[in-house]
């Protein structure tokens, strides 16, 4: 299994659209191990790009802070399953407690205050 998890400042961001690097971990979900994490780039913002990205990556959960509706949308046609309202876990912390089911959650939409996050621009 292969999770993304976004990242600010080597924490889980809590705005998906625009995180600095995304932590691809590859985990075994029998074991409950974590086998592997590489940090990556995400290509420059256009609008749906990141899931297709994480897609062609392998990914098939993302485990991430707020994220608009348009954008859990997409990541469900792209065949990803998304883990929203999680916030400041290191990449470390986020996929251990995701793969132990004790990863916590809140409203899977962003809590931004602008167009952009409430219409699913985030997902770029």
């Amino acid at each position: 299994m292969k999770l993304a998890i976004p990242l600010t400042a080597g924490r889980l961001s809590a705005h998906f659209g625009h995180c600095e690097q995304f932590a691809l971990i590859e985990a075994d979900p029998t074991s409950r191990q974590i086998l592997n994490q590489k940090l990556a780039v995400p290509p420059p913002h256009e609008p749906g790009v990141l899931p297709r990205w994480l897609h062609a990556q392998g990914v098939e959960v993302v485990i991430a802070g707020g994220m608009g509706r348009r954008a859990l949308d997409l990541f469900a046609q792209n065949r990803i399953a998304v883990h929203a309202g999680t916030a400041g876990d290191t990449p470390d912390q986020a996929a251990r407690a995701f793969l132990d089911g004790t990863l916590a959650g809140g409203t899977p939409t962003c809590g931004h205050d602008h167009h952009q996050c409430q219409d699913g621009a985030a997902a770029h």
